[in-house]
C-alpha cells in the first residue's frame, strides 16, 4: 500500500496517507461505504448529480461538527441536482446520533468503519490514527473528479468558498 508522509499534519505533527491521492479528473474510485442503518452504498449511486464528498476524522470534534453543520446549510441553497455526502470512520449508530443530535438532515453521512475501503481508495487514510483526513472532493454527474481540497492541518476547517466556486462551475451556474 502507497504511504505517503508529511502530506497533512495535526498540531503541527506530521503524519501518514495510505493510498493513491485521487486527483482532478479522475474518475472517482467507486467503493462502498454504510449509511446509517449499516445498508452498503456505492460512490456511484450519486451519479447523475453533482456530489461534494467531505471526509472528516470524526463528527465528534469540533472542527468537524462545524464543516458538516456548513455544508447542511449550504445544502438548502443548492437543489437535488447535487448531494452532499460527508463519511468517517465513525460508527453509523454515532452518526446517526450526530445527525439527530445536530439537526443535520440534508448532508448525508457514511462510515468507512469497516474495512476503509473508501480512505485507501482516495489516499486519506490516516496510518497512526486509522481516522480519515479532512479534503473533499466535487465529482461531476458522470463520475469524474473535478475538484480536491486537502486540507493541510487536520484541526483547521476547509476553504468553503473555494469549495463552493467550484461546486458553481461544476452544476453550471455563473
Amino acid at each position: 500500500m502507497l504511504e505517503r508522509q508529511g502530506v497533512i499534519t495535526i498540531h503541527g505533527n506530521p503524519l501518514t496517507l495510505m493510498g493513491h491521492a485521487v486527483k482532478v479528473g479522475e474518475e472517482a474510485p467507486d467503493v462502498e461505504v454504510l449509511d446509517n442503518d449499516l445498508h452498503p452504498v456505492k460512490i456511484s449511486s450519486w451519479r447523475g448529480k453533482v456530489t461534494v464528498i467531505s471526509t472528516v476524522p470524526s463528527l465528534d470534534t469540533p472542527v468537524c461538527d462545524i464543516e458538516t453543520r456548513h455544508f447542511n446549510d449550504e445544502a438548502a441553497h443548492l437543489g437535488n441536482d447535487v448531494a452532499i455526502v460527508t463519511i468517517s470512520m465513525d460508527l453509523p449508530f454515532a452518526q446517526k446520533r450526530w445527525c439527530g443530535a445536530a439537526g443535520v438532515s440534508r448532508v448525508k453521512t457514511f462510515s468507512d468503519h469497516r474495512d476503509a475501503a473508501f480512505g485507501n481508495a482516495y489516499g486519506v487514510l490516516i496510518k497512526e490514527l486509522r481516522l480519515l483526513a479532512r479534503c473533499i472532493w466535487l465529482v461531476d454527474r458522470q463520475g469524474k473528479v473535478q475538484y480536491v481540497q486537502l486540507v493541510k492541518e487536520v484541526t483547521e476547517e476547509p476553504d468553503y468558498e473555494a469549495v463552493l466556486q467550484a461546486l458553481s462551475r461544476v452544476v453550471g451556474k455563473p
